[in-house]
């Protein structure tokens, strides 16, 4: 198949991904959470609109299923790892072009060092994912676009181009005299490095060899502008190697492929979430690949738990309760009743959460789960009542939970928290039943 993304097996994902916002119910299944603790560490990527879109078709979740699945294997993991890690290198070398620019010269050799960098990581992509024996589409389909790329006509060109101009450039000598507060750039002369003769002169003054002093210096991407006339005057000296450094700059300012570009970023959504669940997986919990169905509602899971909690209680070194369930037959509602602190909020958010996840096309917490693709997930958790709505608590209960009726499917999957606690024992049963009859 041809690539076109690796987290959509077409592109209708792609145009309206960006404009995404927090689904409603994320708040109340603690997914907000679930989501911030798992990009913390990728801000640059800006990777919360990927878990704001739920996928609403079995094979489109599968091709991520499959990716995920690919990406547990640890050799294809570091060779990802280490190439959006050379991505962010070069990112850096293009953001320091910034602070370059009212010096044209040190822009171009800054701007190749970046493209040297790109080249690099996608040759080292490509090598490492051709060694790895490859099972989902959007990894294979990757794998046949980025050798493509790299044995274009355009990918070599730059290559070569790169591997002259920087054969060029390290040959490069001169000297720099100081004289009479005048700077004066010449050609490199044959002259004596006194740097051994200095060493051998204070030997016999040394003591704890071993002993090491050297310092770290802070390395500045800046230039002053003294040391931009010197280039220029360097420049003068060797003026076909800074004319061929300059054409490529013009040459080359699109040198960055899209869908390379995109799967630099695409990629995030799996590392973030896998790095995520490794850390539970070292606590002993499980994930597994749930099974999901449009036709069958029946559903069940083993040793599931709240994933938002287990994040918590693991950084505690707590310990984490799962939770087995079944909807089997005709079953459809799942009532939860008993004691505060018993955990009837936690199984709730569960659901939810496992449902959601799903639907991403994630790995979800337990050993076993079978699950419904649904086509909407709504939640009325309880809330504060609100002057400014300028309606009672009973009031705002009742209308929240119309609005869910009015959107809700037969496909469509509700979780439902203390419902009708403001009011008497009798009127909360008497709506509850009405409520729990229409769904």
């Amino acid at each position: 198949m041809p690539f076109q993304s690796i987290l959509f097996c077409d592109s209708d994902g792609l145009a309206s991904l960006e404009t995404r916002d927090q689904p409603a119910f994320f708040h109340d299944l603690n997914l907000d959470q679930i989501v911030e603790t798992i990009t913390h560490d990728f801000g640059e990527y800006h990777l919360a609109p990927f878990y704001f879109f739920k996928l609403n078709d079995l094979d489109a979740i599968s091709y991520r299923q499959e990716v995920m699945e690919d990406l547990q294997n640890e050799l294809l993991m570091k060779v990802v790892v280490s190439f959006c890690a050379k991505m962010q290198l070069m990112r850096a070398r293009l953001i320091d072009l910034e602070k370059l620019r009212d010096y044209k010269r040190a822009v171009e050799r800054r701007f190749l060092g970046a493209v040297e960098i790109y080249c690099e990581a996608v040759d080292d992509l490509r090598q490492g994912v051709a060694s790895i024996r490859l099972q989902s589409r959007g990894m294979r389909a990757f794998s046949g676009y980025i050798s493509g790329y790299v044995a274009s006509d355009c990918f070599r060109g730059i290559v070569a181009e790169l591997g002259k101009l920087r054969s060029e450039i390290s040959s490069i000598r001169y000297g720099v005299l100081l004289k009479d507060g005048a700077i004066t750039v010449r050609p490199s002369s044959s002259e004596t490095n006194y740097s051994d003769a200095v060493e051998q002169t204070f030997a016999k003054f040394r003591q704890r060899p071993d002993m090491k002093y050297s310092v770290e210096s802070r390395k500045s991407v800046g230039m002053n502008h003294i040391e931009a006339q010197v280039l220029d005057r360097v420049a003068m000296l060797y003026p076909d190697t800074f004319r061929a450094l300059a054409a490529f700059y013009e040459a080359h300012r699109d040198y960055l492929d899209e869908k390379i570009s995109r799967f630099d970023r695409e990629i995030q959504f799996y590392v973030a979430y896998l790095n995520y669940v490794r850390k539970l997986k070292r606590a002993g919990l499980s994930f597994c690949r749930p099974q999901l169905s449009q036709d069958v509602k029946e559903i069940n899971g083993r040793n599931a738990f709240d994933l938002a909690l287990a994040g918590k209680l693991v950084a505690e070194s707590g310990t984490v309760v799962p939770n087995d369930f079944t909807l089997a037959g005709p079953e459809r509602i799942f009532v939860v009743t008993g004691p505060n602190q018993g955990g009837k909020t936690t199984f709730a958010r569960m659901l939810g959460q496992l449902h959601y996840l799903a639907c991403l096309g994630c790995v979800v917490p337990g050993t076993e789960a079978r699950l419904l693709l649904v086509d909407r997930l709504f939640t009325h958790f309880e809330q504060e009542e609100r002057i400014k709505s300028l309606r009672g608590k009973l009031q705002d209960d009742l209308v929240r939970i119309r609005q869910i009726l009015d959107h809700a499917t037969s496909n469509s999957f509700i979780v439902m928290n203390e419902m009708f606690s403001s009011t008497t024992l009798k009127d909360a049963i008497y709506l509850s039943k009405k409520v729990m009859a229409r769904m």
